[in-house]
């Protein structure tokens, strides 16, 4: 089989014939592109207006009214998704609108949250089998 890296047509990903990210096994310089892409939606607020935006483009003030937060802050907000590439900007008429320029975020994030969803469900299997032993201990 070749060793030569195949791009899925789907995601855009490319991957060696293992199904392993080429570019996380041969570039300390691709690692620092990843883990910068994650700083950027470590930041709840830039998650809050990722979410505002899944429904469609809004402009600043939709945006503000929809999250709760100030002007100065989704604006600096907006300008560090925008150069991530994550958010897209549209010039209307006076108004900018900004919308979700790669929506596999979503799916990233959908992936996040089940992770999450489990851990959870884990976590409290676990408590309830402490409070039965200790409720039969007593």
């Amino acid at each position: 089989m070749s060793n030569q890296p195949l791009v899925s047509t789907e995601t855009g990903t490319v991957k060696n014939s293992s199904g392993e990210c080429v570019m996380v096994e041969k570039s300390p310089y691709a690692l620092n592109l990843i883990a910068d892409f994650f700083k950027v939606l470590s930041e709840v607020s830039r998650l809050n207006i990722m979410c505002c935006l899944r429904s469609g483009a809004k402009n600043v003030t939709q945006i503000i009214e929809t999250t709760h937060l100030g002007q100065a802050n989704v604006s600096k907000h907006l300008k560090i998704l925008t150069q991530a590439g994550i958010v897209s900007r549209q010039q209307k008429g006076i108004n900018v609108y900004y919308q979700i320029a790669n929506p596999f975020v979503f799916e990233l994030c959908d992936l996040v949250c089940d992770s999450l969803s489990v851990q959870i469900q884990q976590q409290n299997q676990q408590l309830e089998q402490l409070k039965t032993m200790q409720q039969n201990l007593t």
